[in-house]
């Protein structure tokens, strides 16, 4: 269980390639303890952006505040706070803020495939070997 403000994790630097004035906070990950999803928190600066990009992995968004497009093949598309975005696997994509303020959304995805462990047998006799028995 984790129950914070979210001011109280820290704001990062996108450190992709092509990210300019564009900011992170990992709310919920793998670290947390949460084996499915993360939820991140952007921050964009005026005029900044997240790296276009494109990924196996989907996204939905919720915009908390400000404006922005999202920049794709088909041209940008325009959104404000309280909007949603589902931005598809494979989907060529990135943030704008097109406005005067800070651009925040709110970002979900998929964690990594969790590595699978090796069953390891109790029984001995389980394999069919009797372990020099």
């Amino acid at each position: 269980m984790k129950l914070k403000h979210y001011t109280e994790v820290e704001l990062e630097d996108v450190t992709m390639e092509g990210a300019e004035g564009a900011k992170i906070r990992w709310l919920i990950s793998e670290k947390d303890g949460a084996p499915n999803f993360a939820t991140r928190l952007f921050e964009v600066a005026p005029g900044g952006h997240t790296p276009y990009h494109t990924h196996s992995w989907e996204h939905e968004n919720f915009i908390v505040e400000g404006e922005g497009a999202l920049m794709t093949e088909e041209g940008d598309k325009p959104f404000k706070k309280g909007d949603f975005i589902y931005v598809p696997p494979q989907y060529k994509h990135a943030y704008k803020n097109t406005g005067n303020s800070v651009l925040k959304f709110l970002c979900m995805i998929p964690n990594p495939e969790p590595k699978k462990k090796k069953k390891t047998t109790v029984n001995p006799f389980a394999s069919g070997v009797a372990n020099n028995c």
